[in-house]
């Protein structure tokens, strides 16, 4: 397994669905500024892939609706000047993103009631707050 490889919940994603770009990339750079090109993006066609089974594609696509082009989920890199360093990064990128995209959604909450002792203990609370603030009045007040 090479730094290149995207993994998603133990499914590596065929480096044939991934489609890298690379363009200059802005910032600090010396005199080679401007002539590498050291920015990648990385997409992947999520809505045509057959690498991820449907139940993860489903979640997936739900999940990433608003950033999603097409179908397609694209992470950029540029923080390097290594172009290699950056695609370590997008893929790493790539999988975090799909790996979170593929979640299970949380169980719903069941609602509870709160206990006797519960109820119990907040009353006795607010009767010792009340009794403070009757001690705190000036005679006069009352």
């Amino acid at each position: 397994m090479s730094g290149l490889d995207v993994t998603v919940r133990g499914i590596t994603l065929p480096p044939e669905e991934l489609s890298w770009r690379f363009s200059r990339s802005t910032g600090p750079g010396g005199q080679s500024v401007n002539t590498t090109d050291s920015r990648v993006e990385l997409s992947f066609d999520l809505e045509g892939s057959a690498a991820l089974p449907p139940v993860y594609r489903e979640r997936a696509l739900h999940t990433l609706a608003g950033r999603l082009a097409e179908g397609v989920v694209t992470v950029t890199a540029s923080e390097t000047r290594s172009q290699l360093r950056n695609r370590e990064a997008a893929a790493e990128r790539m999988s975090a993103l799909l790996t979170e995209a593929t979640a299970a959604p949380p169980r719903p909450r069941r609602p509870t009631k709160p206990s006797r002792a519960a109820k119990e203990r907040r009353l006795a609370a607010k009767r010792r707050t009340s009794q403070i603030k009757r001690l705190r009045r000036s005679r006069g007040d009352e």
